[in-house]
């Protein structure tokens, strides 16, 4: 528990620099494909417009005729056309080992926005990976919904009785099963969500941090401002900038939640930053009293990171955080020099990490501390277990977002990617990304003090 800690370990942590880490080796264990599309029927009881997604998913402009759209992943067309019959099992943004070796993986809001994603279904799914064989068996989904109006604002299924949730209620991007709870991190608000196993909301929370509600523009608290308005002064988190990462301590207590962006300084007028470096905050809420506790840390990115993916912790100080760039593609796929084409990738992945930090009691209010990472572009392959081409004789992750990662034993991690369908591109500059899980070997990392 982050509370109770030896004084010699808190007194290392504060003369350890938060910056500095060490880089650890990543040897591929195993590797899973799941099909770029692969779709499952909507529940049977859902709205006939669940039926369809996708129709919205380019634009605001309604697109009816099926596959008469296709995606484009930074102006290089993917292959794949919208809108959908059923629903996309895509958009991986959160995975949890579970005891008897299986996963949970949360699917995100659809299509990345909440203008363009009423029609994509929330849910979580339950695989089984069988690394032997590379593939990925979906054993349960569990579709969000509300039947008991818990949810403060309207949301798109309002008149129906069970109300199945939207991408354009919530984007689901991190959680938790803790005693017989799903606990979810949702970026547009953000908000804190409480399910029951079914899927069946039971609470809602608002996020508080130094006292005062975190509000991005999607807030259902923000309305609309006049041109030459300013935005509301209670605005304090850039759009889609937040729960990206969703940790909970190991004793089930608190929950962590970790935004994608830096809260707003009104004072100096800037974002949150360390040593002129963008902060991110690690909120902490309290399962037992049901509220957030006025604890935070603050997670530093690197110099040429733009985000971060997950978060899970290892034990009761240490964690994991994937933490990365907007790149995407490979040199040997790369466009020339100054040059954009459909056919190439113009700005490349470059930093794609995955960081062990600790966050102590000594840490409070402060920076965590990076113990190390792995790079997830250098990953070393000598058994032959990679399912995808290699580069330079090393398997890479170059994925626009990779959104998943949590331990699986004292010697190995899981890691996937979130395949943005139809939207991302990141192997091949026109082929729409399959849903890859990894399974590494960085006991280094993991044994690192």
């Amino acid at each position: 528990m982050l509370r109770a800690m030896l004084f010699a370990g808190v007194a290392f942590s504060a003369l350890t620099p938060a910056f500095a880490n060490q880089s650890f080796d990543a040897v591929l264990a195993g590797h899973a494909v799941l099909p770029a599309e692969t779709f499952i029927d909507p529940p049977a009881d859902a709205p006939a417009d669940l039926k369809v997604s996708g129709k919205f998913a380019t634009g605001a402009v309604r697109t009816e005729a099926l596959g008469s759209a296709e995606g484009r992943s930074a102006g290089r067309p993917t292959g794949v056309k919208v809108p959908f019959r059923g629903q996309p099992v895509q958009g991986h943004s959160g995975i949890k080992r579970m005891a008897d070796g299986t996963f949970w993986v949360v699917t995100d809001n659809g299509f990345g926005s909440k203008a363009n994603s009423p029609d994509a279904a929330l849910f979580l799914s339950h695989y089984r990976v069988d690394w032997a064989t590379g593939t990925v068996t979906r054993l349960a989904t569990v579709f969000l919904h509300d039947p008991d109006r818990k949810v403060p604002f309207r949301v798109v299924h309002e008149g129906t009785e069970k109300r199945y949730l939207t991408g354009s209620d919530f984007d689901l991007e991190g959680f938790q099963i803790v005693d017989g709870k799903i606990w979810l991190g949702e970026e547009f608000g953000p908000y804190l969500i409480r399910a029951d196993m079914s899927g069946k909301v039971e609470a809602v929370f608002e996020t508080m941090a130094d006292g005062k509600p975190v509000m991005s523009p999607d807030h259902f608290r923000v309305t609309t401002q006049n041109p030459g308005q300013a935005m509301p002064a209670n605005v304090n988190l850039g759009r889609s900038r937040g729960y990206e990462g969703f940790a909970a301590s190991k004793d089930g207590k608190f929950l962590y939640g970790l935004l994608e962006g830096p809260l707003w300084d009104a004072e100096k007028k800037d974002w949150e930053k360390v040593d002129g470096r963008q902060s991110l905050r690690i909120l902490e809420f309290s399962i037992a009293e049901q509220k957030w506790t006025g604890r935070h840390w603050k997670y530093v990115l690197d110099a040429g990171a733009t985000a971060i993916g997950d978060f899970n912790m290892i034990d009761a100080t240490t964690a994991l955080v994937i933490e990365r760039d907007n790149g995407e593609g490979t040199p040997d796929k790369a466009c020339p020099a100054g040059q954009r084409a459909e056919t190439c990738f113009h700005d490349l992945a470059k930093f794609k990490r995955i960081v062990k930090i600790e966050m102590t009691d000594a840490h409070v209010n402060g920076p965590v501390r990076k113990i190390g990472h792995v790079d997830l572009m250098k990953i070393q392959d000598p058994d032959k277990k990679a399912r995808k081409p290699l580069n330079d004789g090393v398997l890479t992750f170059p994925f626009f977002t990779i959104e998943n990662v949590d331990v699986v034993d004292d010697k190995h991690i899981i890691v996937g990617n979130d395949n943005n369908l139809p939207f991302s591109s990141s192997r091949n500059p026109n082929k729409a990304d399959d849903n890859e899980f990894i399974l590494l070997n960085v006991e280094g990392l993991l044994k690192a003090k």
